[in-house]
């Protein structure tokens, strides 16, 4: 859990990943120290709870957590399962994603803003947003990334920027204040990122930043679009306002690999996330299709039938 909590583990399919994979180890070490399932409840609880806004986090551990009385040979095949299903549905979602984008966007080949982090290092494998830049990318539709660097821990510039660098695909590194200008500036095509819960509306929770790269892609006519697999749609939260924005330390913004950057005594204020609403979404893609976001529309059609109300 201490990695999931310090973002050792980060991004929404990699966290329910984790989640899963955490409930056997949780009983890997209940049987260890003698835990009664009083205990080791608590444990699952506290790894289910560890990220509040990711709801993929919630949703593998609930998955698996009723496999528990069957052992945990039992739980662990299930969360492989989970890290399995994630990959092809990253891969099709990708598929998916880049045909919208290819049909609603003219200007070729596609210079594509990106924000944190979506690709195989926030997933199981490929990525949801970025794993979009890698399939337009294999199609020969990519000119241009621009990367935000995503403060305040900089999974832009550290995470984002290595993928691309070793999938030998264009891109700069801008700072996140400079992407509003990149886009009014008309050197974007299509911006795209992921998603750490969409709400039934079509609301979007994300990295912090997300929603000011909506407003300016808003402002400049440029499609904004949203990459996530089909649990990461949460049907049972009605809008954004009812999605809980996880409120870190104040020194990830204060401070830089633990040297102060602020003056003594400021304190910082860091919220790990913020929510777009969805008249702001050009499209929401997971592997079961695309939805265009608007007035009255609902994300049923994103999520397998069975989970549907």
């Amino acid at each position: 859990m201490d990695a999931i909590v310090r973002l050792v583990v980060r991004g929404a399919p990699a966290l329910g990943a984790a989640g899963a994979y955490g409930v056997a180890l949780a009983m890997v070490q209940g049987d260890r120290e003698g835990w009664d399932s009083g205990r080791l409840n608590v444990e699952i609880d506290r790894i289910r709870n560890a990220r509040p806004t990711a709801v993929n986090l919630a949703w593998a551990v609930d998955r698996v957590r009723p496999f528990v009385s069957d052992g945990v040979d039992v739980v662990l095949a299930e969360a492989l399962r989970i890290a399995d299903e994630d990959e092809v549905a990253n891969r099709e979602l990708s598929r998916k994603g880049a045909d919208w984008i290819l049909a609603n966007t003219t200007h070729r080949p596609l210079r594509v803003l990106t924000h944190c982090n979506t690709g195989s290092l926030a997933t199981t494998a490929w990525g949801t947003a970025l794993g979009i830049v890698r399939e337009l990318h294999e199609r020969g539709e990519v000119e241009m990334v621009y990367a935000d660097e995503t403060r305040p821990l900089l999974q832009g510039s550290r995470l984002t920027s290595w993928e691309l660098t070793q999938d030998g695909i264009p891109h700069v590194v801008q700072v996140d204040g400079a992407a509003a200008s990149t886009l009014l500036r008309g050197l974007v095509d299509v911006a795209i990122i992921g998603a750490d819960r969409i709400a039934r509306n079509g609301d979007t929770a994300n990295k912090i930043g997300s929603v000011g790269v909506a407003l300016a892609c808003s402002a400049a006519g440029v499609p904004f679009v949203v990459a996530a697999p089909s649990p990461t749609v949460d049907l049972s939260t009605s809008s954004g306002e009812d999605i809980e924005i996880e409120l870190r330390d104040g020194a990830e913004v204060t401070h830089f690999h633990s040297e102060l950057v602020a003056p003594v005594g400021a304190r910082g204020f860091n919220p790990a996330f913020d929510v777009t609403p969805a008249q702001y979404i050009s499209a929401i893609v997971t592997e079961l299709g695309v939805v265009e976001p608007g007035e009255g529309v609902v994300m049923d059609s994103l999520v397998p039938e069975g989970e549907r109300p």
